[in-house]
């Protein structure tokens, strides 16, 4: 990456322009335009430094539910249950955990209930009956916005 790699990140983590082309406005804001913008962030993403772009959402406010997840995978099953997991559109991520309760994600659906569906059938196409339904009952936000510069800033 070089500095102007890390000037577009910096930008768009938690200052993406939401407008008809964005990376118009972000490529002129570094003089560079639309096209080398995207090129840039295109390349960023092929190389795993951005995971995705895009909005959140307080779900409670547009009354969805959501929760946390955990369950016990053994290590050799590990990345057949992810992939179960990764099945389901209401699945938001999902991390690996140096735990007993190995495998944790988070969920948002319509309602409880399809939540409750949800942790069911995953339970049963893996056959694993360890589980924890965490949901939330007191909400947090931790924002965490890397600072990208160049070692002599």
């Amino acid at each position: 990456m070089d500095t102007l790699d890390k000037k577009i990140l910096n930008r768009i983590q938690t200052g993406f322009p939401v407008e008809e082309r964005p990376f118009l406005t972000i490529g002129n804001e570094f003089g560079i335009g639309e096209e080398e913008a995207l090129r840039r962030v295109r390349r960023l993403k092929e190389e795993g430094i951005i995971r995705r772009i895009g909005a959140s959402f307080d779900s409670r406010k547009l009354g969805f539910d959501s929760t946390l997840v955990a369950i016990k995978v053994p290590e050799e099953r590990i990345d057949e249950v992810v992939l179960l997991i990764n099945e389901y559109k209401e699945v938001t991520h999902n991390y690996l955990r140096d735990n007993d309760y190995n495998i944790w994600f988070t969920l948002i659906a319509p309602s409880g209930e399809r939540i409750k569906e949800i942790i069911e059938e995953i339970s049963s196409k893996s056959g694993i009956t360890e589980i924890r339904n965490l949901p939330l009952t007191r909400f947090f936000k931790v924002n965490v916005d890397l600072n990208f510069r160049d070692d002599g800033d």
